[in-house]
Parts: C-alpha cells; sequence; structure tokens
C-alpha cells in the first residue's frame, strides 16, 4: 500500500473513474492519505462523484508518471469519523478554505479490496493487493 501511496504522492494527480448509472466517469483528483493503515481520498458530499459512489463504490484510480502506470481497482469506503477527516485536511491544508471536518460536507474514502497493477512498456507488471 505504501508503494501505491507514493506513486500516486509522487505523480501528484491522479484519475479517479466511477460509475454514473450506465455510464463510466473520470476526474482528476490530488488527494491521497494514509490514515490508520488505509489509503484514503476526499471529496465533498455535495459533488455528483460523490453520489456515484454512494450508489456504486467499486472504483479505480489510474496514474502515469511518464514510465510507469497505476492502476488500482478498490472498493470506496466511507468513513464518516471526524478524525478520519481532520487528518485528511492536516496533510493538505490548501483545503482549508473549502472544507472542515464536521461541516456536513467533507467526505473521506478508504480503498477495501484494492488490486494495483503498476505497468509499463519494459518491465512486467507489477501486482499488490491492501
Amino acid at each position: 500500500m505504501k508503494e501505491v501511496y507514493s506513486f500516486l504522492k509522487k505523480c501528484e494527480t491522479y484519475y479517479l473513474a466511477t460509475i454514473d448509472g450506465d455510464q463510466a466517469r473520470v476526474r482528476p483528483f490530488g488527494t491521497i492519505h494514509i490514515f490508520e493503515n488505509k489509503l484514503y481520498f476526499q471529496t465533498g458530499k455535495s459533488k455528483r462523484v460523490s453520489k456515484e459512489i454512494h450508489a456504486y463504490p467499486k472504483v479505480e484510480l489510474c496514474a502515469f508518471d511518464g514510465e510507469t502506470w497505476l492502476r488500482v481497482a478498490a472498493k470506496a469506503v466511507e468513513d464518516p469519523r471526524i478524525e478520519a477527516q481532520q487528518s485528511m485536511l492536516d496533510a493538505y491544508p490548501e483545503l482549508a478554505e473549502m472544507y472542515k471536518a464536521g461541516d456536513g460536507n467533507t467526505e473521506v474514502f478508504f480503498l477495501r479490496d484494492a488490486v494495483a497493477r503498476f505497468c509499463s512498456f519494459t518491465l512486467p507488471e507489477k501486482e499488490v493487493r491492501f
């Protein structure tokens, strides 16, 4: 999991895919954080992405560092605890103007049953599960 975290932090932006009814949706994301040995991302409950994840929690993340790409398939599980929200916001202080822990909009999810695949054109695929 820490290898996946480090790769996503290095890339800075990754893409999160969700399902909206019968349509796939992909968005750029930048928050990734380890809290209590789980990998988390953050969004706002008012956003469509939140509604899509609650309706169908299977997600996929994808990132590319110029040589290697990473795909992570997992179930996104909401963690409603203030402590989890605050830990994320402490890691991303630039979000303080838009989000506050316990504000009714800040939302954090952790990845469960994750299967991560590191791929490139020159190296064999590497799989990590967490």
